[in-house]
């Protein structure tokens, strides 16, 4: 039996897209054909690059420019996109304080959506869930190397931190070794490296092959707003899924990918990515022209890590390596 597992980037539902939720509703964030793509999926999990609330004040921290906060009618666009389960684990889960985690804890409870990566005290922020389809046993595992001032502790709500670049701490090595024994696959979503850059770090990939050894299936990061290259099974960074941010020219950030991972008894075997085009606020598949460099681009950065990359019916395809 194989599961197909919707793995999507940073979702940005605050701010501009807040204000869209607030004149037009939740569900027309993503357009019918980006919603079709999600239905193809058994499974869909994402990085949640916001707060869910309406309360709270902004989290006051030198250098700190931008604070996400969605209203809570937003997850419902979660729903439109059968989100399974949400990674909390970045630097935008206490934009608006404890108050206004505890609330989007609460409201996607209360919708049926999973989350990791954060929570009222550390045991909680470090605890993984287990997704079941197809017979398959699929343990989610968040983390995320910044900022500092949001790491929960015992007794205090924040988010899962592991400072990766003195490596991958002991308690994340342990427990995604447990999860593996336990569970048919281990999909690991870190929220790792700095913002816009068009490649990972070279602390980022030492800490992927870590992962690896540890036992994840597969790694699924982000943090980037630019998808990066495939090294199986890691798929560095898989950009953005919506936002209202500024565009680079070079970089393109309003261009992004969805990944449609086949997980089997072995773990995963293949992942094809649809590419997508972010507009202000709303996300659709990608026309032609954007296609091409959206082609161009990952089939590049994959050839970095000397993964080959094929094109079947408008879509990129990387095979696990047999």
């Amino acid at each position: 039996m194989t599961v197909t597992v919707a793995l999507a980037g940073d979702t940005m539902l605050g701010r501009g897209v807040a204000e869209r939720i607030a004149a037009s509703g939740p569900h027309g964030l993503f357009a019918p054909d980006v919603r079709a793509v999600f239905d193809e999926a058994d499974l869909a999990v994402l990085n949640l690059e916001c707060c869910v609330s309406s309360r709270g004040r902004p989290w006051d921290a030198p250098g700190k420019p931008f604070h996400f906060r969605a209203p809570p009618d937003a997850v419902e666009a979660l729903l439109d996109l059968g989100v399974d389960c949400v990674t909390l684990a970045n630097n935008h889960a206490l934009d608006f304080g404890p108050d206004a985690l505890e609330d989007t804890l609460a409201h996607l409870g209360a919708a049926g959506v999973r989350s990791v990566g954060a929570g009222p005290g550390l045991r909680e922020a470090r605890a993984p869930v287990v997704l079941e389809a197809g017979g398959l046993r699929v343990a989610v595992a968040g983390f995320t190397d910044h900022p500092a001032d949001f790491a929960a502790g015992p007794g205090r709500p924040g988010v899962a931190l592991a400072d990766l670049e003195r490596g991958v701490p002991g308690w994340l090595r342990e427990e995604i070794g447990a999860l593996a024994r336990e569970n048919d696959a281990v999909l690991v979503m870190p929220h790792w490296g700095p913002n816009m850059t068009g490649e990972p770090l070279r602390y980022v990939r030492r800490a992927a092959k870590e992962l690896v050894e540890a036992g994840a299936s597969l790694v699924a990061g982000s943090s980037a707003h630019v998808f990066h290259g495939v090294a199986w099974p890691v798929l560095f960074d898989m950009g953005d899924l919506i936002d209202d941010y500024v565009v680079s020219d070079l970089l393109r950030n309003d261009l992004g990918l969805l990944f449609l991972v086949a997980f089997g008894p072995d773990g995963p075997s293949r992942a094809e990515a649809v590419p997508l085009r972010l507009d202000f606020a709303r996300t659709r598949l990608a026309g032609p022209a954007d296609r091409d460099w959206i082609f161009d681009r990952f089939t590049a950065a994959c050839a970095d890590f000397g993964t080959a990359v094929t094109v079947a019916d408008g879509r990129l395809v990387v095979a696990a390596p047999s």
